[in-house]
């Protein structure tokens, strides 16, 4: 079906930048120097000072990403890591990276992020990281999670992938935990034009692992010192990520004046709307409500032309990869619930008002008849 209106245009940004965005690309094609250059070391200073924190480590992906932070703190064979079912499948792909074991603990359903209360009966002697995951832009309870860590030495490992300018308590996302993965695939409120992705940390000893691990291991050319990967993130994407991060802050703040327009449009006696507190500010990386009748109402949504999704359908925990964890369905009822219930409406920086109207309109129509 071909949509009037797209749950996210990202044609519009690109249109916004082309001039630069070509700029950027003749001067990397001519340089000659296409990984590991001067653009990744532009852009991982540029993400540093954003998130005022010393280190950022350019890789390929957000998957890889949070595979590396995990290696790095030392997750392996026999590990254990806690985290989330309600969340991308990446996440829990690179803790099977590791081969190392995820151990879920359900969301909190007014937040679908983490219930801290019950992480701390999880922890074993096999913990090696807890791996929040800031989901839809909103960030965990990040200093609850830090007490927990820090009383049981375990590291924090902070899946930022949606979550990227977000803040809790004025701190930005990927600057809590030990380290912190983000995503830069293209739909990201700051995304590359293909797959990329960073790490970022405090510690100058994670730093300079991680800088060897995504490049073989290599400490000079032919020269490995450890075990690594080939994941590095390009000059291409870096330089483009360089240009469009001066913008995150306002592209942020033009989703949470759309996210204000849906709050008082769409009919709040039908949808479950996004809860925000005083002290944390969100990217509105998606724009999920929950709704019933939720498949009935994508269907009347789509014969008006509006494009919607779902994250997520399946909790990871009901996944068939996972079923050697030994979870079973009931084991995590807010997560299944709310995997039944959540609707990611149209959002994007460059969307216009209207959008708002209508699809709230619809939503108004399809409930109230």
């Amino acid at each position: 079906m071909s949509y009037a209106i797209w749950r996210n245009d990202m044609s519009l940004q690109a249109a916004e930048l082309m001039e630069e965005l070509l700029a950027e690309t003749r001067r990397v094609l001519s340089s000659g120097k296409y990984v590991l250059g001067g653009q990744l070391a532009e852009f991982e200073s540029a993400f540093s000072k954003y998130h005022d924190i010393p280190f950022t480590v350019g890789v390929a992906s957000g998957t890889e990403a949070l595979y590396l932070a995990l290696k790095a703190v030392g997750v392996g064979e026999g590990a254990e890591v806690i985290t989330t079912p309600f969340t991308f499948i990446g996440t829990v792909t690179a803790i099977r990276m590791c081969n190392a074991k995820p151990v879920f603990v359900d969301i909190d359903p007014s937040t679908y992020n983490i219930k801290v209360s019950a992480i701390e009966p999880l922890i074993s002697k096999r913990t090696k990281a807890i791996m929040p995951v800031h989901l839809y832009g909103r960030i965990a309870a990040m200093n609850e999670i830090g007490e927990l860590a820090k009383k049981y030495s375990i590291p924090i490992v902070e899946d930022a992938a949606q979550a990227h300018g977000s803040l809790y308590h004025g701190k930005k996302a990927g600057t809590f935990g030990h380290l912190a993965a983000f995503s830069f695939y293209p739909s990201k409120n700051l995304g590359a034009y293909g797959d990329a992705g960073a790490i970022t940390t405090d510690n100058e000893e994670m730093h300079r692992r991680l800088k060897l691990m995504r490049n073989y291991g290599q400490e000079t050319v032919y020269e490995q010192v450890m075990d690594g990967v080939n994941s590095r993130l390009d000059e291409l994407q870096a330089a483009f990520l360089t240009v469009k991060l001066k913008h995150l802050d306002k592209w942020n703040l033009q989703r949470r004046k759309i996210a204000d327009l849906y709050r008082n449009e769409l009919p709040s006696e039908y949808c479950v709307l996004p809860e925000e507190s005083p002290f944390e500010v969100n990217n509105y990386h998606v724009y999920v409500i929950r709704v019933q009748k939720r498949e009935r109402l994508v269907q009347f949504l789509e014969s008006r032309g509006i494009q919607t999704n779902i994250y997520y359908p399946k909790p990871l925990h009901l996944q068939i990869p996972n079923q050697d964890l030994g979870y079973k369905l009931g084991d995590f009822p807010e997560s299944e619930r709310a995997s039944k219930e959540v609707l990611a409406l149209p959002m994007y920086a460059e969307m216009p008002e209207t959008v708002v109207h209508d699809v709230a309109g619809a939503i108004r129509d399809f409930y109230l008849g």
